[in-house]
């Protein structure tokens, strides 16, 4: 028999997955449209150009994507302060984690410039694509540290169950992107590395609005702003296992680029466009991840387990319909995508093909993105490092034995098995939070 407490809860979730998850998505999709301006712009710049910004942005984006945990453990700690009835507390705990991504962005910055070249070398692609890579990786790194206080703001504010504001930052940033970029790029002639100098400035830009947001909400309730050695490294402490969970995931998306970079120059500048063109549907769908992950928080620090199961099942459909509708019509699309990017004949056979591969795995992607949103909200970061460790394991002989085969003659065959592969890791990955999904060791209730 069914819970008729549950049952009437549901239209009420809905509404409240739709309030969050709608600019959320919005926001979403504007971050890696940052990336999808600089492909664009690039690409009609000449393949090896195109080429070195797949090494260059799959190591950017791995340097500030480790510390994705600086806004998903921040959205969890945040939402159970608020569902337990603590907002100050929420606050306070946000400016732990500001402070923390401001001290890492500065180190990791640091570290990125100085090895932009031998970082850039470490993918094995071309010499012209080295080239290219080393110079936007270094110019890059200059905007790790608004990246990474983008981050952090942005779980606060998810949090306190406000999708609206990074929305809104987002959406006046990519302006700012595309405008800046097309003015570098074509109007100044300073190629790849006015894209780079465009992307920092916007970025840079949205950091300073995002953090003025913040301090605002902190005087109102008179929170703490002053770091607190102890507490900030209690916030570190906190996300370690996020991090594991992190490195795994990139982990698996570098050696991903390293097998596309061994097939040569069209195949990873196809291989760059498809990964783009992936994340950018990540990001889309993984709005209903923001929204389970900001839903689970909040109802579990009050307490309500049945609500966290009836949410939960309310986006996994909407993640499995969703990913199912974008893949379809990206595969619809495959021919249509491609001279967007480049003009490069080849490339874009290869890349027509891989996007058809990308769109078929899209309602799997939907399913796993809610699951492990849901499971971030609730704070099980140890069994998901585990997890993703133990995917990323079962995925090495996909990809393996794909760089093992070596080129086949065929670009646009070799991506399709690089992109079967992938598929392959999401598949496994399903599976793994799946059974997780399905036990309660994880509904842990309370603020902590």
């Amino acid at each position: 028999m069914s819970d008729p407490t549950a049952d009437a809860g549901r239209p009420s979730h809905r509404r409240e997955i739709v309030r969050l998850a709608v600019p959320a998505f919005l926001a979403l999709i504007a971050e890696p449209l940052f990336l999808l301006a600089d492909s664009a712009i690039i690409g009609h710049l000449g393949t090896a150009e195109l080429a070195g910004l797949g090494v260059a942005s799959a190591a950017l984006v791995t340097a500030a994507g480790i510390f994705v945990f600086l806004a998903y453990g921040t959205t969890s700690v945040v939402a159970r302060h608020l569902g337990a009835g603590d907002e100050g507390s929420a606050i306070s705990a946000g400016i732990d984690g500001l402070w923390l991504a401001l001290g890492l962005g500065v180190v990791m910055a640091a570290v990125v410039a100085v090895g932009a070249r031998p970082i850039s070398a470490a993918f094995g692609a071309s010499p012209a694509a080295l080239e290219q890579a080393t110079t936007y990786l270094r110019i890059s790194a200059f905007g790790i540290p608004a990246m990474l206080v983008i981050l952090a703001v942005t779980g606060v504010l998810r949090g306190l169950q406000d999708t609206t504001t990074p929305l809104v930052a987002s959406v006046v940033g990519f302006g700012a992107n595309i405008a800046l970029n097309l003015l570098f790029v074509y109007g100044l002639h300073w190629g790849i590395a006015g894209s780079a100098w465009g992307t920092v400035i916007a970025q840079t830009g949205m950091g300073l609005a995002l953090v003025g947001v913040l301090l605002a909400r902190s005087r109102a309730r008179q929170a703490r702003l002053r770091p607190h050695p102890g507490r900030i490294i209690a916030a570190a402490r906190t996300g370690i296992p996020l991090l594991v969970r992190t490195l795994a995931l990139r982990a698996t998306l570098l050696v991903t680029t390293w097998v596309a970079a061994s097939l040569g120059d069209v195949p990873l500048a196809a291989h760059q466009v498809a990964m783009t063109v992936w994340s950018f549907l990540a990001f889309a769908l993984d709005a209903l991840a923001i929204a389970g992950q900001a839903i689970t928080g909040r109802a579990l620090g009050a307490g309500d387990r049945e609500g966290v199961r009836v949410a939960m099942g309310t986006m996994v459909r909407l993640g499995v319909w969703g990913g199912l509708g974008l893949g379809l019509l990206l595969a619809a699309l495959h021919s249509v995508v491609p001279p967007l990017f480049t003009s490069d004949p080849a490339v874009r056979s290869a890349l027509g093909a891989a996007l058809v591969v990308v769109g078929l795995g899209q309602a799997v992607a939907g399913y796993v993105f809610v699951l492990d949103g849901v499971l971030i909200g609730a704070g099980d970061g140890a069994w998901l490092a585990w997890g993703m460790v133990i995917t990323f394991v079962a995925y090495l002989p996909f990809v393996i034995a794909v760089r093992a085969a070596g080129p086949s003659g065929s670009p646009s065959h070799d991506v399709i098995v690089l992109w079967a592969a992938f598929t392959a890791f999401m598949v496994i990955r399903a599976v793994v939070l799946g059974w997780r999904a399905r036990g309660d060791a994880w509904m842990v209730v309370g603020a902590r």
